[in-house]
């Protein structure tokens, strides 16, 4: 599936290594423009040099400090790329860390909420920037970065795994509220990646993320996990028209065969499909536990 990108410009957060910056060079090689966002100026930089590389002669590569999870920065941020492209197309809310790990009456409080701060309420605070340029355009796509925290329980990493489910909640809420805007949110689960995270597990050992994680961390590592490909052209789709009608839902780069979702728009926008919801007992052929 080859898809345009061209003339969108697209704002990435923790952009400057992992995933987005894999998101940034797939959407450059699709023909958009970029706005990179990150905290370590140093990789930030880098990263633009090296993605100016690929730009065409209409496409530009935006490079902004930022700390997502602070509400000034953030205002500078939006205000910066808005003053500098006019148009605002895509935002992808990429930043994450896992934050502190261990049990949790032994964690540091002030470290648990760090990692709410980054990873709800950064993403929180972007959308709440954004969306008011993206309904004066009648126009916008937000891709939310997810993860198995939010549909499956992480003992020991109880930050990220509550962070995760909720900016998925909080994303399909406001899907709701801007339905008829134009504007598009999305969650993406982007698959077991190698990553700096996952070099974090390893690096925290056994004893902070327990023995089964980080047995399933080393196997990770020793066989390459996701590749990020599968990511970057769920991202691509979602950010382009062909996506138009598809919100509100949390969609597997790696297990779920969305390059057919928009052939089935009226009947994805009409189900619960791919979204959070709680299992009842007739879910699991248990006739003794709903009226």
């Amino acid at each position: 599936m080859i898809i345009s990108l061209k003339d969108r410009v697209a704002l990435i957060t923790g952009a400057s290594q992992g995933l987005g910056k894999a998101i940034a060079q797939a959407y450059i090689k699709a023909g958009a423009s970029v706005i990179l966002c990150a905290r370590n100026e140093k990789k930030l930089f880098e990263t633009k040099y090296q993605l100016d590389k690929l730009c065409l002669k209409n496409q530009k590569v935006q490079a902004i400090i930022a700390d997502v999870s602070n509400q000034e920065d953030v205002i500078k941020l939006v205000g910066k790329s808005i003053s500098v492209f006019k148009q605002i197309h895509i935002l992808v809310n990429n930043a994450g860390v896992y934050g502190t790990k261990g049990r949790i009456e032994d964690i540091k409080w002030e470290e648990w909420i760090h990692a709410i701060e980054i990873n709800l309420f950064g993403s929180v605070l972007m959308m709440k920037a954004l969306i008011p340029h993206f309904k004066k355009n009648k126009y916008g796509k937000i891709i939310q970065l997810s993860g198995g925290g939010a549909t499956n329980p992480m003992p020991l990493i109880s930050a990220y795994a509550t962070s995760k489910a909720a900016i998925v909640r909080f994303a399909e809420t406001i899907s709701e509220e801007v339905k008829n805007e134009g504007i598009d949110i999305n969650s993406i689960a982007p698959g077991a990646l190698n990553t700096r995270l996952l070099d974090e597990i390893l690096e925290s050992g056994s004893e902070k993320v327990g023995n089964e994680f980080y047995k399933k961390a080393l196997k990770q590592k020793e066989d390459g996990g996701t590749p990020f490909e599968y990511a970057t052209k769920l991202c691509v789709f979602l950010a382009s028209e062909l996506s138009d009608g598809i919100t509100g839902k949390l969609i597997s780069a790696k297990w779920d065969n969305w390059n057919k979702f928009s052939d089935h728009i009226e009947e994805l926008r009409n189900s619960d499909v791919y979204t959070l919801r709680r299992v009842v007992g007739k879910d699991r052929n248990m006739e003794w536990g709903d009226k």
